[in-house]
């Protein structure tokens, strides 16, 4: 069974950081002509709400976001926006 590009980063993303909410969606349909779409990696948008993030800033909530991906870069995906919030 295939599964998703995001299927794979929500399921990553819920191993690592228990979130109380998590969305991820692909917005590739919004970069149609752009460079990094013309490959078919995808632009994805996440937003997670997880209490690990608490003591952390938002550059590293980012950081340790990109790094459960980093293996999905940049052949499946090419670029992320990140929404990461305390709960």
């Amino acid at each position: 069974m295939m599964h998703s590009v995001e299927q794979i980063v929500s399921q990553r993303l819920t191993e690592v950081f228990s979130p109380t909410f998590l969305e991820v969606r692909n917005e590739s349909e919004q970069h149609i002509g752009h460079a990094g779409a013309l490959g078919g990696a995808q632009h994805l948008f996440i937003r997670i709400v997880s209490a690990q993030f608490s003591s952390i800033n938002a550059v590293q909530r980012h950081r340790l976001i990109y790094n459960t991906m980093l293996d999905l870069m940049p052949d499946q995906i090419h670029a992320v926006r990140i929404d990461a919030r305390v709960v």
